[in-house]
């Protein structure tokens, strides 16, 4: 007898219309994107040349998309740290290469060495060892900088007057009498909500260099932005040329809380520049999915990215310019930007358009985040908490309720704070959708 009375209470809970009883009622989850968005776009550029701050900054103003620009510190007058190579006398490297050929042992720290040995040109063997050294190739990689060293001792190269000549082919600008950017521009940039982060100090490939350099190269540059910037925008850094060596991703990861090169979660898939996995088909909550306009990259392609994130509802589109209207590596046009810009905005109501930062900082503190629901008579009380570092992860979260059907409307209260909510359907009822803030305070739900 007591079976069947469970199994006519269950039979009667499921033919039963949404009622204010149901335990639906003060059902809360925090949405995969802010303010319940289908997915997220980020517009991130890459060596901080002039134009994307001309150019590319005043049309992203214009709409109201915020950017990350990961800056080359070095590139900028008045920064404190300068290019420099760490360790003992080059002199002493030098002499030391006539004797001993460049191996395992002494590889990195020759490495790092040959671009600042006082001649013009020598950082060419730096780049082209890096790229041996990428592919495998150990001792094309050796003999690369044997070379350089070779031709440094038999007076091969010209005297350098500094790095100016390296710094403009680093940042692949042709003109050296192109303007740099200044601190003093990207202070009142950062006031309009872009966010900034470390491209380094002055682009090297950081996995030939040894640790000192590597950490030279990265804390230096974070505390220039500290400085110039303040702590909000030491968040998120790139290290150049989308490295993911292990060496150098143990030494960012802890300077930087994120890199837009790796970051392992369980729930994150990582696709990068070159991948060429459909973004669709991974089974984690979220996709990281970037892709790199590129001068000859057609329009049509690059709004193709926006329709395929679109498709499901966990594809954060990473965008990663280079150079605009002429300057830098592979420069955009500003047409081309612009027709662009304007399909992003088109879409808007589905596409959440934020900076690295803030796409990494919600989906960290919802995969994080504890939720504590009660119903008290008419009144719904939401506790929302996560787990991590309260000083750095404040970023608000956008919570959806369900609420009694009959209600008109609903007022959200946290913190002192209040909030007037229009009811809105779905298949399991009535509910809201509302920005609550973690780690403070009780959430009050009643009907307005």
């Amino acid at each position: 007898m007591i079976h069947k009375t469970i199994l006519f209470l269950v039979s009667i809970s499921l033919i039963l219309p949404a009622t204010d009883f149901q335990t639906q009622v003060g059902h809360t989850e925090i949405t995969k994107w802010q303010y319940g968005k289908k997915a997220a776009v980020s517009l991130t550029y890459d060596d901080s040349t002039i134009n994307q701050f001309r150019v590319a900054l005043p049309l992203m103003n214009e709409r109201g998309f915020p950017g990350t620009f990961y800056i080359v510190t070095g590139a900028i007058p008045g920064s404190e740290y300068e290019p420099k190579f760490v360790g003992r006398p080059v002199e002493e490297i030098i002499a030391e290469t006539a004797q001993i050929p460049t191996n395992k042992e002494n590889f990195y720290e020759r490495a790092s060495a040959i671009r600042f040995l006082g001649y013009e040109g020598t950082y060419r063997y730096h780049n082209e060892a890096a790229g041996f050294y990428g592919n495998g190739e150990l001792q094309k990689a050796y003999d690369i900088i044997d070379e350089g060293f070779r031709k440094v001792r038999n007076g091969e190269f010209e005297p350098s007057n500094g790095y100016h000549d390296e710094l403009y082919n680093v940042l692949a600008i042709e003109d050296p009498s192109v303007d740099l950017i200044t601190w003093d521009k990207l202070q009142k940039y950062a006031q309009q909500d872009h966010e900034f982060g470390s491209h380094t100090i002055l682009h090297p490939w950081l996995a030939v260099m040894d640790s000192a350099n590597i950490r030279y190269e990265l804390e230096k540059s974070r505390l220039d932005i500290l400085n110039h910037l303040g702590p909000g925008h030491t968040f998120s850094a790139e290290c150049p040329f989308g490295t993911e060596d292990e060496r150098v991703m143990k030494y960012a990861h802890k300077i930087f809380p994120a890199l837009r090169n790796r970051m392992p979660h369980p729930w994150l898939a990582e696709l990068n520049r070159a991948s060429d996995i459909d973004p669709r088909t991974p089974e984690k909550e979220y996709v990281q999915w970037q892709r790199g306009p590129l001068s000859d990259t057609p329009v049509k392609k690059m709004k193709s990215w926006i329709d395929t994130s679109l498709e499901k509802d966990n594809i954060w589109l990473v965008l990663v310019f280079h150079g605009i209207e002429g300057v830098g590596w592979e420069p955009l046009s500003k047409d081309k930007l612009k027709e662009y810009f304007d399909y992003i905005k088109k879409h808007e109501e589905q596409l959440w358009v934020a900076t690295f930062k803030d796409v990494t900082k919600y989906h960290r503190e919802r995969m994080n985040a504890d939720i504590k629901s009660k119903r008290s008579g008419q009144t719904v009380t939401i506790n929302l908490t996560h787990s991590l570092d309260r000083a750095l992860y404040r970023l608000p979260l956008t919570l959806k309720t369900y609420v009694p059907e009959k209600w008109k409307a609903a007022q959200v209260k946290q913190e002192g704070q209040t909030q007037g909510i229009e009811i809105q359907e779905d298949e399991k009822g009535a509910f809201i959708q509302y920005q609550a803030q973690p780690n403070s305070g009780s959430i009050i739900i009643t009907e307005q």
